[in-house]
């Protein structure tokens, strides 16, 4: 979670998730509209999730 990120979800908060997806997305926006700081919890709830990858599976190289 980059400064930027958290001073952004601070100030408006659907811009900062709008890369996570369009669920995030419509929740931050609901949660904005309902009132100023459940939107920027969520905001950051969002931002400081972890994304997990999933690595491709490594074989044995054969020599």
């Amino acid at each position: 979670m980059s400064l930027f990120r958290v001073i952004l979800s601070i100030i408006f908060p659907p811009l900062a998730v709008v890369d996570k997806g369009c669920g995030s997305f419509l929740i931050v926006t609901i949660l904005t509209c309902a009132g100023w700081i459940p939107g920027v919890i969520g905001a950051l709830v969002i931002l400081n999730k972890e994304t997990t990858v999933i690595d491709q599976p490594t074989y044995p190289t054969r020599y």
